[in-house]
């Protein structure tokens, strides 16, 4: 069963571990299935956690890929090698090439500004870089809030 998800999708240990303790297959069974499929290279959280990041790099913020990352089950050790070539990243770049392709101007008023910081900040951007953004992209505000 394992072996037709992986044959569908990458998995990360995590989740596969999840899905068969929901079809009631015992702990230490899914423990021995699990460590067979790794010793045979069909399960690999370091190989899942490439595919998450290649998946969402221009689209979303280092902290968005991260936290996806957290939430799959991918160990620190995978998960660090994984962003390694985000490391150079420029995330302005990337949010403001973000921010263009969802909306290309600047927001009119208060609320169409704080709407569009919680579209940034909904991607993984921090505040700083999503108000640089709007500041970038023409938006004069009163406060930057």
């Amino acid at each position: 069963m394992a072996v037709r998800w992986l044959a569908r999708r990458e998995y990360s240990r995590a989740e596969l571990s999840q899905r068969m303790r929901q079809r009631g297959i015992a702990a230490e069974d899914i423990e021995r299935a699990l460590d067979e499929l790794a010793a045979a290279g069909y399960l690999s959280d370091a190989r899942y956690a490439h595919a998450v990041v290649a998946q969402r790099a221009g689209r979303y913020g280092k902290r968005a890929i991260i936290h996806a990352l957290k939430e799959r089950g991918i160990g620190a050790d995978d998960a660090a090698g994984a962003l390694a070539p985000l490391a150079g990243a420029d995330e302005f770049a990337e949010a403001q090439a973000v921010w263009r392709q969802r909306f290309g101007a600047a927001p009119d008023n208060e609320r169409e500004k704080a709407r569009q910081v919680r579209f940034l900040q909904a991607r993984g951007y921090s505040l700083s870089v999503a108000l640089r953004v709007l500041r970038a992209a023409g938006h004069r505000g009163d406060d930057d809030t």
